[in-house]
């Protein structure tokens, strides 16, 4: 823009709650600032976890609108309930505050993008406004294809689902254990976003062609849901660029390490495993024989992990038998500068959305292991993409079994020893590249996308 025009409005960003749904709201926040649109973060404060009151803390304070909610009591929920989808009931249920906080901003709201998990309530709100709305989407094209279909198969889900007459089939075994409860507050939200998505303008998805294609291009046909919305693919959204002024000491120890020699560890923001499985998981490390950097995390929001040392955690001894080779964490690490950095090999990853699109965008190979939610949905995509594996007899938070630390040390062993593996990731690494550069799938969807805004 030249430096005597004003932008006359700007597009409202609405996340929910959890990292895994505010850091790719912040990346798409940051490539539209980057293509010159004016916008704003609405945010809910305090946070469930801490790593999102950190990541908001870094942003300029003139983007965020703080988001009163309006009164909700958790109580009326089980006890047992997750405490990130309650706040996402929380902010559902404001839905009816939005007009009048839209009506005092300047400049004007053109267009508004909310989370799927906030859909079925901002939805009709924003269409009763005369207002734009685009849901972002916070997972793969595979699962908006479950939950756009969500509202019309029986619930609970008890079958194997085929969409788009069989260009996609989720095995029973791969459905997020909650859908399989129709009592279920995740159940509910779920079925009910699915079927607001009709009124959305677009729904914006973080993944690309080359991932995706069939999927996609059965969308856009009409043949997943007819009169669905454009489902717009723009990944992979961009990654960190800026190393923090001081690295961690995680990263200064790759440093150490030689060219592709680690495989990294990581199951995410919301993912925690039993302390059993931690041991059998830190064993397998041990006796595969590879470097390996890990993260290890015991519960699902940050603020509950527990002051327990990595020695308590994975046996006397384990830590000094290791050092010449492993390095164990509790902490946050900087998983953009990690997954590109020259000494890592490959990724032991839950596949969550970020994960997945964040190993795919630097061509990393990826050893999948889902841990609940939509992560077995997603994982699927690995293999078929060239990407990676996944052992698909390896339990997951819903089963009991446990998984061996001899069954692990084989399958990283082969992992870290697949060449061709390696080979096919890099491709799927050059082709996410070559969808965000000028004429891609995903720069043509971003030109389509900012029209609409």
């Amino acid at each position: 823009m030249s430096s005597g025009e004003t932008k006359l409005s700007q597009v409202l960003l609405i996340p929910s709650s959890g990292m895994g749904h505010l850091n790719p709201f912040v990346r798409l926040a940051n490539a539209l600032s980057d293509r010159s649109i004016s916008i704003s973060l609405l945010t809910v404060r305090p946070t469930i976890t801490a790593a999102e009151s950190r990541l908001l803390s870094s942003l300029p304070s003139s983007l965020l609108i703080d988001f009163p909610l309006a009164p909700f009591d958790p109580s009326l929920f089980p006890e047992s309930s997750d405490p990130v989808t309650l706040r996402w009931e929380a902010i559902r249920r404001s839905a009816h505050l939005l007009p009048s906080l839209v009506s005092t901003l300047s400049p004007p709201v053109s267009s508004i993008i909310i989370d799927i998990t906030i859909a079925s309530t901002f939805l009709p709100v924003s269409v009763a406004s005369n207002i734009p709305c685009f849901v972002f989407f916070i997972s793969f094209a595979s699962m908006l294809a479950l939950c756009s279909v969500s509202p019309f198969v029986p619930h609970p889900i008890c079958t194997d689902v085929k969409i788009a007459g069989g260009v996609l089939n989720i095995p029973y075994s791969s459905i997020p254990p909650p859908l399989r409860d129709p009592n279920h507050l995740f159940a509910t939200q779920f079925i009910e976003n699915g079927r607001a998505l009709t009124l959305a303008n677009g729904v914006i998805v973080n993944t690309f062609l080359a991932l995706e294609p069939e999927l996609l291009a059965a969308f856009n046909a009409g043949e997943v849901v007819p009169g669905f919305p454009p489902v717009i693919a723009l990944g992979p959204l961009p990654l960190e660029k800026k190393l923090p002024s001081s690295p961690s000491p995680a990263l200064r120890w790759l440093d150490e390490q030689p060219e592709k020699s680690v495989i990294y560890v990581n199951f995410g923001s919301r993912s925690a495993m039993s302390i059993e499985q931690i041991r059998e998981l830190g064993a397998g490390l041990e006796m595969s024989g590879c470097r390996f950097f890990w993260v290890v995390k015991t519960a699902k929001v940050d603020r509950e992990e527990r002051a327990v040392q990595i020695e308590e955690l994975l046996g006397e001894g384990y830590v000094k038998r290791v050092e010449e080779r492993g390095l164990v964490v509790r902490e946050w690490v900087e998983q953009d500068f990690i997954l590109v950095h020259r000494a890592v090999a490959g990724f032991l990853s839950h596949c969550g959305l970020n994960s997945v699109m964040e190993a795919a965008a630097a061509g990393l190979r990826i050893l999948a292991w889902p841990r609940g939610g939509d992560q077995r949905v997603i994982a699927a995509s690995v293999p078929s993409s060239g990407l990676g594996i996944w052992p698909e007899n390896w339990a997951w938070e819903a089963e009991e079994r446990v998984v061996a630390a001899e069954e692990i040390a084989v399958k990283v062993r082969e992992f870290m020893a697949d060449e061709k593996l390696a080979e096919t990731a890099a491709k799927l690494g050059a082709a996410a590249t070559a969808a965000v550069q000028e004429g891609g799938s995903s720069d043509q969807s971003w030109r389509y996308l900012i029209t609409k805004l």
